[in-house]
């Protein structure tokens, strides 16, 4: 590992150690090496996964040398897998790589079994009903199904999976899990400790505004009945009590106390997001539960352990956020507290270096206290279930902790579904946006020019001198299509029409390059278990106006 921690030193920095390891054990299939593929699957092995193997049963051509950099004159009439498989591994010979000299499409007909061997799957360049009948099998085999699809100055990304459940999802905006509002006895025996109207000015000014809102609060809810600053002039009210306990104008801790108040008035207890998660019905787990759901069934069981009585805290008060088992409702009368695990760090703040390391501490302390509590309750789970109770490493159990205010659960439609029956109301939405229609656009055309293939058994523009027919036909193809989907009043324009028959169904390396960039994001994403996995389309409006796209839901 050592040897890995200097090759990936910088991406090490962004998904640290448990992350690299995902990645050196995932094994990835790449159907079609062509520039979109074997650009996706370059990052990939730059980035250390952990082996790939590569499905193409062509040869290499004189075409392929203008926009595949992975294959030379030398290679002409090899066998494209081979090829690209021997300059990848060159690449990084840490990769374990091999290449299987056949068609996908026969492997996908003939020979579904094949694909339940890898972690995850990249489709390159694959028309509609291949696409369909790989969604299915992968589907069935729980493998992660990435597509990814250069058309001229277009492109396409997609991936499909039952369930993605995210551990990390890393939100843009979180508030610090810091229990202003609702502190356990740890936490308010060391802000008892600490006196806040001390008349050392230098000591005054280095009390930490954790300290300061918690007591100012307690202070507060003695004087209201027990309830906290709910409406905007109480929280105003609130503001100022804080102001009026300043003895000096450089006293940076209260002015943080001030800025931070609004972490004292947020809601506490479980988010909407946590309780759908907790509620579902793969928490009731069995043997064949994934680790995420052993870990949320554990969640619900140690509430009695970690204080998680599934309430919210709502204006001062306590309620039920849903409809609960009588399980659920013991924990809520057992502790009331309404928390989950918590994080254990804490932000910076103006404080003396003796109050913020014993008060890091604090937090420290029960955040290992309720890790404790929830790896004894996922022992226990995996025991009944028939599991070993060592299956599940203490490190993932502590990133589950860490993050369990912040758990997602993705769901994806088949690709069947999306094809045969999308969302009309969004869909016809998105073709009516100014801002969407052109990526909408050519998604639609995207599809077209898979059925005016399998009609005609080429693709639009294609061969010279026959233009202005191909350009007729698909727009006859594009209005059925759309016709079908239900948007009989939508009408695609003739700019979008001519340009998609102009591409003649070319790879493009500079376009591929850009499209194996986003599809090679969303395998990690897939393989990390980062949220943001979905459906991008997009195209190039010229060659000097950079790139027009927008994400479309499935």
């Amino acid at each position: 590992m050592a040897e890995s921690k200097v090759k990936y030193d910088r991406q090490l920095r962004i998904w640290g150690d448990q992350g690299q390891a995902a990645l050196e054990k995932a094994s990835i299939c790449l159907l079609n090496c062509g520039p979109t593929g074997s650009e996706t699957l370059k990052n990939l092995v730059l980035g250390g996964i952990g082996s790939i193997t590569v499905v193409d049963g062509t040869k290499v051509e004189v075409g392929d040398l203008g926009n595949n950099f992975m294959v030379d004159e030398s290679s002409l009439g090899e066998s494209k897998a081979k090829c690209v498989c021997a300059f990848l591994q060159e690449l990084n010979d840490a990769v374990k790589a091999k290449f299987i000299e056949e068609y996908p499409k026969k492997l996908i007909e003939t020979n579904p079994s094949f694909f339940s061997q890898f972690t995850l799957v990249i489709a390159t360049q694959l028309v509609e009903e291949m696409m369909v009948k790989l969604d299915k099998i992968c589907r069935k085999a729980g493998v992660t199904l990435v597509f990814a699809r250069s058309y001229g100055l277009s492109g396409l990304v997609r991936i499909s999976v039952k369930e993605h459940a995210v551990i990390e999802s890393k939100p843009d905006h979180f508030l610090d899990d810091l229990r202003l509002n609702n502190p356990w006895p740890g936490l308010k025996r060391f802000v008892e400790s600490i006196d806040i109207n001390v008349a050392d000015p230098v000591a005054h000014k280095h009390i930490p505004y954790v300290v300061i809102l918690i007591k100012i609060a307690d202070e507060w809810a003695n004087s209201h009945g027990g309830t906290f600053p709910s409406t905007r002039e109480e929280k105003k009210e609130f503001k100022d009590l804080l102001k009026s306990r300043m003895i000096g104008l450089d006293e940076d801790n209260y002015k943080e106390a001030i800025d931070a108040s609004f972490k004292l008035f947020a809601s506490r207890g479980i988010s909407a997001n946590l309780l759908h998660v907790l509620n579902d019905s793969c928490a009731d787990v069995d043997s064949n539960s994934s680790d995420f759901w052993v870990m949320v069934a554990a969640l619900k069981a140690a509430g009695s352990d970690l204080g998680v009585g599934l309430c919210a805290f709502m204006g001062g008060g306590y309620g039920v956020a849903v409809t609960l088992g009588d399980r659920e409702k013991e924990f809520i009368a057992h502790d009331g507290a309404g928390e989950v695990p918590l994080e254990g760090s804490i932000p910076d703040m103006t404080s003396s270096t003796e109050h913020y390391v014993n008060l890091q501490k604090v937090y420290q302390a029960k955040a290992e206290a309720d890790f404790i509590a929830m790896e004894q309750h996922v022992q226990n789970i995996l025991k009944k279930i028939g599991k070993d109770l060592h299956s599940i490493s203490k490190t993932i159990i502590k990133s589950f902790c860490k993050n369990a205010r912040k758990l997602i659960v993705c769901r994806y439609r088949m690709v069947e579904e999306e094809f045969n029956s999308p969302n009309l109301p969004e869909l016809q939405k998105y073709l009516a946006d100014e801002d969407y229609s052109t990526a909408v656009g050519f998604y639609i055309l995207l599809r077209a020019v898979d059925r005016f293939s399998s009609n005609y058994n080429y693709f639009p523009g294609q061969f010279d001198g026959e233009m202005d027919e191909d350009i007729s036909r698909l727009k006859t193809v594009a209005v059925g299509l759309l016709s079908d989907l239900g948007c009989n009043g939508s009408i695609l324009t003739e700019d979008l029409i001519n340009e998609i028959c102009r591409f003649g169904a070319s790879e493009l390396h500079a376009v591929a390059a850009f499209i194996g960039g986003i599809a090679s994001q969303e395998v990690i994403k897939g393989v990390l278990r980062w949220k943001g996995l979905g459906l991008v389309v997009g195209a190039w409006r010229g060659l000097g106006e950079g790139f027009s796209g927008g994400g479309c839901r499935n």
